[in-house]
């Protein structure tokens, strides 16, 4: 991994507005010093256009169903054989959103559970979404089967450094995006800056989720430096230092060598 180079582990390109300036979005990435994007899926009908972006070299893939998606008709074969034909990097965007009443809960965490299967089975590691049932995600993925086999990243983390700490003594690191950004967000910033660093991501959940001063439909990957730089202010160290060991952590979790 060349040094300083910045990584956008979360952002989904596929969606509008960025899917319809893909060469744009890249080449502005590319000029802030982004090198990588890994573009996680959500709903079976994205599969093909995540694999289909992947075709260019700065952007890696990420094949899974995301939690309001969970009653569509998986078919984890053919999950399987498509994350090993497109060399994805990781089983996401996947997990448990109970904020939600649609899919119901039971169904969530069975498809949850089937794509932990899966990456356990692959190797892969896992790209977490999680609302609302932060207890019940931390009790499965601590169970035998998973805990010390399953690794991966809670993405968008926006959480205290106590829930923080209970994912980090699973093995699984901590993605933080635009939240940092507001001042206003003093929880997601306290955990920023207290966790250790070689356990920290940068993602922006691009199209979803905004930061300070900019709404979330303006959101793209050139935006993480942005992020990199909050985070140096908030631990009070260089962006050079967050930019390459955040970049180290990519490598680590998910074999990227850019």
């Amino acid at each position: 991994m060349k040094p300083g180079k910045l990584i956008d582990t979360h952002c989904h390109l596929f969606m509008k507005p960025l899917c319809g300036d893909i060469d744009g979005v890249l080449k502005r990435a590319a000029a802030k010093g982004i090198s990588a994007i890994i573009v996680p899926a959500v709903e079976i009908d994205s599969w093909k256009r995540v694999a289909e972006l992947s075709e260019n070299p700065a952007v890696y893939p990420a094949l899974g169903l995301h939690p309001w998606c969970a009653d569509e008709k998986l078919d984890t074969g053919m999950l399987g054989k498509l994350l090993v034909e497109t060399g994805s990097v990781a089983v996401g965007e996947i997990g448990l959103d109970f904020k939600i009443d649609k899919p119901d809960r039971i169904i969530q965490v069975s498809v949850f559970r089937v794509q932990l299967d899966l990456a356990a089975e692959l190797g892969l590691p896992v790209i977490l979404h999680c609302r609302g049932a932060f207890d019940e995600m931390l009790s499965i993925l601590s169970e035998k089967k998973y805990k010390g086999h399953i690794t991966g990243v809670v993405h968008a983390f926006t959480r205290g450094v106590h829930l923080a700490e209970r994912f980090l003594d699973l093995g699984f690191y901590l993605a933080f995006g635009g939240a940092v950004t507001r001042p206003r967000a003093k929880r997601a910033r306290r955990s920023a800056a207290a966790i250790p660093l070689f356990r920290i991501l940068l993602e922006t959940d691009a199209p979803s989720i905004g930061m300070d001063g900019i709404k979330p439909e303006r959101m793209e990957p050139k935006h993480v430096a942005r992020i990199s730089e909050t985070l140096a202010l908030l631990r009070g160290i260089s962006f050079k230092e967050v930019t390459e060991q955040t970049a180290s952590n990519v490598r680590e979790l998910f074999g990227i060598e850019t």
